[in-house]
């Protein structure tokens, strides 16, 4: 039996992810008090989780991926310090938008690492299916 090929935007986690997303976005956090962690943080967790997948799966459509296995840490580290980079430093020093926040990139991280373990948690129940 062949372990089951990364979903990209059907990942569990991804879809997960999403819909966290959209609750926050359009319901939680219009209600929640200014400057709290639903208003700030939460959607940042999100990012790797949620727009990951999405990326892997348009780079596998441009032959840019050459695989469909789950992101490893690689790919992971390299998108989190990109998106944190163009997040966090380009677009408010450069574009004049957005703010610049340490913490944006600590919650990001945090998502990353939560992802990472679950993606790997897939690899390893994938494996024992496989070879029980």
């Amino acid at each position: 039996m062949k372990p089951r090929a990364f979903r990209y935007w059907r990942d569990p986690l991804c879809i997960l992810a999403c819909a966290a997303y959209a609750l926050n976005r359009f319901f939680l956090a219009p209600h929640s008090a200014p400057g709290s962690f639903l208003r700030t943080h939460f959607d940042d967790l999100l990012l790797i989780p949620a727009a990951l997948p999405l990326v892997l799966w348009l780079q596998r459509l441009l032959a840019l991926r050459t695989h469909d296995r789950p992101p490893g840490a690689g790919e992971i580290i390299f998108h989190l310090l990109l998106w944190s980079l163009i997040s966090e430093w380009i677009g408010p020093a450069f574009l004049h938008h957005g703010t610049a926040d340490l913490l944006d990139v600590a919650a990001y991280s945090a998502g990353a690492f939560v992802s990472y373990i679950c993606w790997r948690m897939e690899i390893s129940l994938a494996a024992k299916r496989v070879h029980p």
